[in-house]
């Protein structure tokens, strides 16, 4: 069954530099700012929340059909996805614009300064989830503010479930918006400082979004999950993972695990592990596509992890 990934496809620039800002801004200077780092060390990464859940859903041996646009750099991306064998047909080109982009200067402390251009991703409400009938599920990842509230409504109108997850977007979107954005979903997943935000722009908690979707589900970074239902509440625990490398990018491969739990109708505490997993599996690696893994590798994993087979 194919999942319908609504969201971002961008190019990530990732630039080190070797000493601390804090260094060279002067607080009492912050009026007149100018400064220039030397970033010696820099890597760009394929990037943006629909290409990340695609592809981590791919290493699943899952069928992800990630809906996004793109400009005319796409090239390089369009030849990645095809060597996973990602369907890139909802992927609408811009030939006017560039590929959405972060430009991202991280310091010795883990401090970042990033720059993001959305380039052709303000575009993507031309995309129609319509469009594509043969998805059995959907996700709303972060986007444009046109294309996120378009899509709902589109997945709503076609009786496709699908998950709402306004991660990076949620500061565009008001009470009532997020509202109208739990009334259509099937499922909501958040982290817990945005589930705070949700809460306080929409006046609900956890039974009173429950009675609207499926599952609430809140991620802890590494203490773990927990998934919120009408029946019964699943504490998550983390997967065992190694070296913590970079965390960019985990959440996405969480959800790329959710997706795959809910098409193959896992139960929650299966659903909620797998997840786990695939962020530490990702975050054992720089970027967030440069994990790779056979879908063998996450079984014995999870084994080992969670002392039960997936």
């Amino acid at each position: 069954m194919s999942a319908l990934i609504c969201g971002s496809v961008a190019y990530d620039t990732i630039m080190v530099f070797h000493d601390r800002f804090r260094n060279h801004i002067l607080p009492d200077q912050l009026h007149v700012l100018s400064v220039s780092f030397l970033v010696p060390q820099l890597r760009r990464e394929f990037g943006g929340c629909a290409g990340n859940i695609a592809y981590n859903l791919k290493l699943l041996d899952g069928n992800p059909l990630p809906m996004a646009t793109v400009g005319k750099d796409f090239d390089p991306y369009a030849r990645w996805m095809d060597k996973w064998s990602i369907d890139h047909s909802f992927v609408t080109r811009i030939d006017t614009e560039y590929t959405a982009q972060a430009f991202i200067t991280t310091d010795l402390d883990d401090n970042q300064i990033t720059a993001f251009h959305p380039g052709a991703m303000n575009s993507a409400h031309l995309n129609d989830v319509r469009d594509a009938p043969r998805a059995s599920i959907g996700i709303i990842s972060p986007d444009g503010r046109e294309a996120m509230v378009e899509h709902a409504s589109q997945f709503a109108e076609c009786g496709t479930p699908f998950i709402f997850d306004p991660g990076q977007g949620l500061p565009l979107f008001g009470g009532e918006d997020l509202l109208r954005f739990i009334d259509l979903a099937t499922w909501l997943t958040v982290n817990d400082y945005e589930w705070e935000v949700v809460r306080e722009r929409t006046g609900l908690d956890v039974s009173a979004v429950v009675a609207k979707v499926k599952a609430l589900i809140v991620t802890r970074g590494a203490e773990g999950s927990v998934v919120h239902t009408r029946d019964a509440t699943f504490e998550i625990p983390p997967a065992r993972a190694g070296d913590t490398v970079d965390p960019t990018g985990c959440g996405d491969a969480y959800r790329a695990g959710l997706i795959h739990g809910l098409v193959n109708a896992m139960d929650w505490e299966t659903t909620g592990r797998l997840a786990s997993l695939m962020g530490a599996i990702k975050v054992e690696q720089p970027g967030t596509q440069n994990h790779h893994c056979t879908r063998a590798d996450i079984e014995s994993r999870f084994r080992e992890s969670f002392g039960r087979s997936l």
